[in-house]
């Protein structure tokens, strides 16, 4: 039986429509800003946290979206699967490495869904969601 993590996910967009991905250290597959709870943490604090953490933009509760929980497997750990909650917002800032990110890219959702790197979080629920599919 796969381990189970429990994560909260930010689908961050900027005015154009792109969504950020982002690469951790020592993995080669991208996915949202991000991360687990902490004990005792709800899902919407665990992803302000993480988000300011990750890639340095702070957001209120008021601007971000609950967008559901999606459970799948994880992306950068064997036998394990993960379930998320995703939540949504837009941002016309621009965020920084910080954390244990390595690199960070905006893509618009369909360049995005062709990458053979992305994790199943950002291809079975996100991006088709972006996408309308």
């Amino acid at each position: 039986m796969p381990k189970i993590l429990t994560i909260a996910a930010l689908q961050l967009l900027d005015a154009s429509g792109r969504i950020l991905l982002v690469r951790k250290q020592g993995t080669t597959t991208f996915m949202q800003p991000g991360g687990k709870l902490e004990f005792g943490e709800s899902p919407l604090s665990a992803v302000l946290r993480e988000t300011q953490e990750e890639i340095g933009l702070v957001f209120s509760p008021a601007q971000v979206t609950a967008m559901g929980m999606w459970k799948g497997p994880a992306a950068n750990e064997a036998d394990t699967d993960i379930h998320a909650y995703l939540f949504a917002a837009r941002t016309l800032e621009s965020p920084r490495i910080q954390a244990e990110i390595d690199q960070i890219m905006w893509l618009d959702p369909e360049t995005a869904m062709a990458r053979p790197d992305i994790a199943p979080l950002l291809r079975e629920k996100v991006l088709p969601g972006l996408l309308g599919r």
